[in-house]
């Protein structure tokens, strides 16, 4: 196909007259006379769409390698729609007005299909540069080859032509962002809903496969899920894992979800958390499936959290863990371990029960609660036996001194809830 631009031979230089100033008749009648020329070389050019079509898509083969693709797979559609771009362009020579609206349409069309099969807009807007410089080389051409004299008026209606050209840029460009902007919009709630299934274990097992590829995480890998509250931004919580770690985050209105992949069997360890972020770590569970009961236990970790902000992993808490996932037990269980002290004056109780949890914090010895509670050794031991007879627990039997430590838990973690 002949080039979009061709050289022109040199011209001699020599003594040229000055220009001789037009007046306004005059310049109607040129531009008259350029239309004329420009209408006539129009007809030559839709007689030959095909032609001009095929050469075209030749130039897009060889000079645009984005449109390879397109053209190996789908060569006819290609083609129609080369050539409806085409017509809808000569077309406009010869009516700009009547042909305005139907060209916008097809320029918009082409530019949200070529975003939807994801065609690089670089390369669309460089095809479409090459159809405007094909239709002009075309127009010089014909006007050469019929009327060689009349070739210096088309350089009136140039401005013209390009004015087109770029009008239709612009559309395609804009087609194509807003479409691009729409299927990003529609990718990231589809990973939304994906993942919001997921962590809420509605997800439905036939989808799993999909909900792996959207996600980036294998279907069978292993993975812990950890709740985000508090002093939330989205900087602070992605730098909770370093990059090297996979982590999908999911926002909400209160609570952000991260899925963990975990390696090796390894659970990756947060950084500190800043102050007032509170980070509820889960345990670790099998596959894709069993991140609903993983987000679970994420969100018992994160209750066990203070409020000034902390990190707790609920491996290391499972005790408060049991007591915390039925409030209504716990309390249950603080009133049969503690009720009875409910006839003491408060401060008295409190005493006890600070005794108490002193005791065990220091692994059953007296001796170390002393120092910690600023007493004899032999008060902490009276204090111990009068919570014994005010109760009937022994905290010598297995079974009572094991609900006596869950009861204090409890007591501990109710009266922190708002």
């Amino acid at each position: 196909m002949h080039p979009a631009v061709r050289s022109r031979p040199a011209l001699r230089p020599g003594p040229q007259a000055a220009p001789r100033a037009r007046g306004p008749h005059t310049r109607s009648l040129i531009d008259a006379e350029a239309l004329r020329v420009l209408h006539r070389a129009a007809r030559v050019l839709l007689d030959d769409l095909p032609g001009l079509t095929d050469r075209l898509v030749a130039a897009l083969r060889e000079r645009e390698p984005a449109y390879r693709p397109a053209l190996d797979d789908d060569h006819p559609g290609t083609w129609q729609e080369v050539h409806r771009s085409l017509r809808h362009s000569v077309t406009s020579l010869l009516d700009p007005r009547g042909t305005r609206e139907a060209a916008h349409r097809c320029s918009w069309r082409i530019g949200v299909s070529r975003a939807e099969q994801g065609l690089p807009l670089d390369a669309l807007l460089h095809a479409f540069r090459l159809g405007g410089s094909l239709v002009w080389q075309e127009l010089v051409d014909v006007t050469s080859r019929t009327a060689p004299e009349d070739v210096r008026l088309l350089v009136h209606v140039a401005g013209d032509v390009w004015d087109f050209v770029d009008e239709h840029c612009t559309l395609v460009a804009d087609a194509y962002r807003q479409t691009e902007r729409q299927l990003a919009w529609r990718r990231e709630n589809r990973v939304r809903l994906l993942a919001a299934a997921l962590l809420d274990g509605t997800g439905r097992i036939a989808d799993l496969p999909d909900t792996a590829q959207a996600l980036g995480l294998p279907e069978q890998g292993r993975y812990v899920v950890v709740a985000v509250a508090g002093a939330r931004s989205a900087g602070a919580v992605r730098a909770l894992w370093p990059p090297s770690v996979r982590v999908h985050w999911h926002t909400g209105p209160e609570t952000d979800h991260g899925i963990v992949r975990v390696e090796d069997g390894v659970v990756p360890a947060p950084a500190d958390a800043p102050p007032g972020l509170r980070v509820g770590i889960g345990l670790a569970v099998d596959g894709l499936a069993a991140v609903g009961e993983g987000r679970r236990l994420a969100d018992t970790a994160l209750r066990l959290c203070p409020d000034a902000g902390g990190t707790v992993r609920l491996d290391g808490h499972l005790p408060e863990a049991l007591v915390v996932s039925c409030p209504s037990l716990a309390a249950l269980l603080v009133e049969r371990a503690f009720g009875p002290l409910a006839r003491l004056e408060p401060a008295d109780a409190d005493v006890l029960l600070d005794t108490l949890a002193t005791w065990l914090a220091c692994d059953g010895s007296a001796q170390r609660a002393s120092r910690r509670l600023y007493c004899h050794r032999n008060t902490v031991l009276n204090r111990l036996r009068r919570y014994e007879q005010l109760t009937g627990r022994s905290l010598s039997r297995p079974a009572d001194l094991v609900e006596v430590t869950l009861a204090l838990t409890a007591r501990r973690l109710l009266a922190a809830r708002p």
